[in-house]
């Protein structure tokens, strides 16, 4: 069992510009910890230098409260799985997972025990004779991660592990991830991936860096939480576009007044009137923003339905069964918010042509001003 502590960690290469910038950070007993971001935002970086791959340019990381900056990759208790498997083309699976015990030491019959329950576990018992070369893309990542197990480690790191692999073999291995975090005892997890799906199924715990196009930002972090925090309560535009699939609809709008207890703004091209229960106390008339709104937020309905709406013309129709997404126009098609989609149920969707009235529920609307960063909620009397 491990708790990881980074304390102002950076990290640069030689003259060049920071690619890991001041980042502070618990990861505490079996807590399973997400690092999230688009490529060459240094998610994979942070990991290797947990790991002991990567030397820590400024900073501390304390493993278990112990100072682990220069111990050896070996000595820190931890074990990783590669995206590329990283198996022996040569070896047995069983060879493969043992290779590490076999490496130091440890006593035959102790090794054939850990490798032949963590193949239980794994579902790997009738491969253990194949070699790799002989195992679909899932079976050698089950490997990967038998190889890791065996160790008893008190830190699991993956770093993209299931980016090889097709659409339901990454289902079904994220989904024996998760059920194999549960028995990792006290072991923490720290999981690198670019995919928030998997970040928002597998974590307890989100760390979103930073990338666009502000490069002074790049491989800082833009904010940590529980998933549905991150979903929910985003502290700036780039987390809000970053978690969701499809991303949050930005709409540009500009201050009509503002409270402690609500915003009230009027959309850019239409002029339409929307109140939000936000916190405007920082705002002011006529200041430009930007209104942040989910798909599913954004529902068709009849145009009495009492809630305040907007109206637009459908232009675009994806049906997936379940439900559709609406893309919808926009009036002034130049601006970068054009693209706007709503979500509406799978048996009652308009047509492609149809101009429809979309609620824009008061408490589900975000706010954020030009430089990025979240208007808060409503602060409310009691």
């Amino acid at each position: 069992m491990a708790s990881i502590s980074l304390r102002s960690v950076q990290k640069a290469y030689g003259d060049h510009a920071a690619v890991i910038r001041d980042v502070d950070l618990e990861i505490g007993e079996h807590e399973f910890c997400v690092f999230l971001g688009p490529s060459g935002c240094g998610k994979s970086t942070l990991l290797r230098m947990i790991a002991g791959l990567e030397d820590i340019t400024d900073g501390d990381l304390l493993i278990d409260g112990k100072l682990s900056n220069d111990v050896p990759a070996a000595q820190r208790g931890v074990a990783m799985v590669f995206q590329s498997y990283a198996l022996f083309p040569h070896m047995t699976v069983y060879e493969n997972m043992a290779f590490g015990l076999t490496l130091a030491k440890t006593p035959k019959d102790v090794i054939d025990r850990k490798v032949r329950e963590a193949a239980r576990v794994l579902q790997l018992e009738a491969l253990l004779e194949r070699r790799p070369k002989a195992l679909s893309g899932g079976q050698r990542q089950r490997v990967a991660i038998g190889r890791a197990i065996v160790r008893s480690p008190g830190v699991f790191l993956f770093d993209e592990p299931l980016s090889n692999l097709d659409a339901t073999l990454r289902g079904q291995t994220r989904v024996e991830i998760a059920r194999l975090h549960k028995q990792f005892d006290k072991a923490s997890v720290v999981y690198v991936t670019h995919d928030q799906i998997e970040a928002m199924t597998l974590a307890d715990k989100i760390v979103l860096l930073h990338a666009g196009a502000d490069t002074a930002k790049y491989g800082s972090i833009a904010q940590i939480g529980a998933p549905l925090e991150l979903y929910h309560r985003p502290k700036s535009r780039f987390v809000a576009g970053f978690i969701g699939s499809p991303r949050m609809n930005f709409l540009p709008a500009r201050v009509v007044s503002c409270s402690a207890g609500s915003v009230q703004i009027a959309l850019d091209g239409t002029g339409e009137r929307l109140d939000m229960l936000l916190d405007g106390t920082a705002l002011q008339p006529n200041q430009n923003v930007t209104l942040g709104i989910r798909p599913e937020h954004l529902e068709p309905a009849a145009a009495d339905s009492g809630v305040q709406q907007i109206r637009r013309k459908v232009s675009l129709v994806e049906r997936l069964g379940e439900h559709s997404y609406l893309h919808l126009d926009q009036p002034d098609s130049t601006t970068s918010h054009a693209a706007l989609i709503a979500k509406a149920p799978g048996d009652h969707t308009p047509g492609s042509g149809e101009t429809v009235a979309f609620n824009v529920p008061p408490a589900l609307c975000h706010l954020f001003t030009e430089d990025g960063f979240a208007v808060p909620p409503a602060i409310i009397n009691h």
